[in-house]
């Protein structure tokens, strides 16, 4: 059975400790405790000590990192665009950085093993991502692939 995993990236507007960033994190632990009552959510690795990579640290703003690993895509998918995380992605302008130009806030990719998700693989495939595009070995929402390597179209 194959896994999907997902890193995202962005820049608070405020620091850590400001009560606007303090209001992002609150939510984001409710989000996350609503991940893992789907049933979906396999893994979720703290960001905590992981050195953050330099495209997190340019421009302005205080970088946030998340990586998790889902049972399947449509799941990850569901979620993302369902409930809470969805009213919190309505409202990220109240905490995030907006960016100017066209911005990859997010990269998706398969594994066969949780134990072979890590955040250096993570960075890998963003990286792969900005340089090549969507493939399947690091693709979004729009240009999805199914773990086989072939193109789908998420419903």
């Amino acid at each position: 059975m194959a896994f999907v995993s997902i890193y995202t990236v962005g820049r608070l507007n405020y620091p850590y400790d400001h009560p606007a960033s303090r209001e992002f994190f609150e939510v984001g632990y409710e989000v996350m405790r609503q991940a893992s009552k789907t049933g979906q959510l396999v893994e979720e690795f703290s960001p905590y000590g992981v050195p953050i990579p330099e495209e997190a640290t340019k421009g302005d703003g205080f970088p946030v990192l998340t990586l998790t690993v889902w049972k399947s895509l449509q799941g990850l998918h569901r979620f993302t665009y369902a409930g809470q995380h969805r009213q919190a992605m309505r409202d990220r302008s109240k905490w995030m950085v907006p960016y100017q130009e066209k911005h990859l806030s997010y990269v998706v990719w398969w594994t066969e093993k949780v134990k072979d998700v890590s955040w250096q693989e993570a960075f890998k495939r963003y990286n792969y991502y900005l340089e090549h595009g969507p493939t399947s070995f690091a693709f979004d929402f729009k240009q999805a692939f199914d773990e086989k390597g072939e193109k789908y179209l998420i419903m």
